[in-house]
């Protein structure tokens, strides 16, 4: 029988595995998945429509999502580049299909 925890994060890698399709469907270049740093992680790394976007599926935390990003902008030297932070819901219900919901932000 499967844990809590387990069936979280079983979830929570489908819900990723689902934004990806979607927004590389929706014309976004995803560049990276699950970029990891000290400060912590972002889903997906992406371009669109002439912005660099951070993207978080089901996010938690704005501010930490940020953190990292400036870390990543700072590490690899980007500039002068629009900057755009994106979050995904993703709802998975039982004999549904799911519902994906793309929230475009400004930095």
């Amino acid at each position: 029988m499967k844990t809590e925890l387990q069936n979280t994060t079983a979830q929570q890698i489908l819900a990723e595995e689902l934004a990806f399709h979607e927004l590389r469907r929706q014309g976004y270049k995803v560049l990276l998945r699950n970029y990891e740093c000290a400060l912590g992680e972002i889903d997906l790394v992406a371009k669109e429509g002439g912005a660099l976007v951070f993207i978080s599926v089901n996010p938690k935390e704005k501010e930490a999502v940020k953190k990292v990003a400036a870390y990543y902008v700072k590490r690899y030297g980007i500039a002068d580049v629009a900057l755009r932070f994106d979050s995904v819901k993703v709802v998975i219900r039982e004999r549904k299909e799911p519902t994906i919901t793309i929230h475009k932000e400004d930095a």
